[in-house]
């Protein structure tokens, strides 16, 4: 197995979603020990965010690119040949007010690109990455899965969403919640990681 590890928070190896994604990693290779593993930190190097020169070069045949346009088109080019060579993605998805990371949403702006991983036919949208399971570590300092501030998570709904848009319907979400919550954060790591283990043990 390839796997490809997105590393999103920018609190580093001591973030909650850090440790969840690396619990998910641990599950994995204990299924698939001879996997490689190739890690992308988007918080250390961030793709530049989306804006009007990178969708020219898309827009652009490629036999009509100048070099400006291709070195704007290489971040996504580089980005897509990533993710179609991996069979497993995980994710590490802090929520930053209510959303995911900027720099997770750069990422998916270069790698959602109309004719390469997903294109519009008379019978809608068909996703063209096809064969890839994700796995999501989710962290957030209050409990949105569900009560009162369920409407206010827009992470999980969005990945599943827009990585469903271009063929990755097999996406598996855990969660670290209340990691703010006095009384909860204390056992919440512990308990997401047995939540972890547990659904691998099956």
């Amino acid at each position: 197995m390839k796997i490809l590890r997105l590393e999103t928070s920018f609190n580093g190896k001591s973030s909650k979603s850090y440790q969840l994604g690396n619990a998910i990693l641990k599950n994995l290779l204990k299924k698939y020990p001879d996997s490689k593993i190739h890690t992308r930190n988007l918080a250390q190097n961030e793709l530049p965010h989306f804006n009007e020169i990178h969708f020219t070069s898309f827009a652009t045949p490629v036999e009509n690119l100048s070099s400006e346009l291709k070195n704007a088109a290489q971040y996504s080019n580089d980005a897509i040949d990533e993710l179609m060579q991996t069979d497993i993605i995980v994710i590490d998805v802090p929520m930053y007010n209510f959303t995911i990371p900027s720099s997770l949403k750069a990422w998916i702006d270069h790698v959602a690109r109309s004719g390469v991983t997903f294109r519009y036919t008379q019978n809608g949208v068909e996703g063209l990455v096809k064969n890839k399971k994700v796995y999501l570590a989710i962290a957030s300092g209050g409990i949105y899965s569900e009560g009162p501030m369920k409407d206010y998570d827009f992470t999980e709904k969005y990945l599943r969403n827009i990585l469903g848009f271009i063929g990755i319907q097999d996406v598996v979400a855990f969660r670290v919640e209340g990691v703010a919550i006095p009384g909860i954060k204390e056992t919440a790591m512990p308990k997401a990681i047995q939540t972890v283990d547990e659904s691998f043990a099956y």
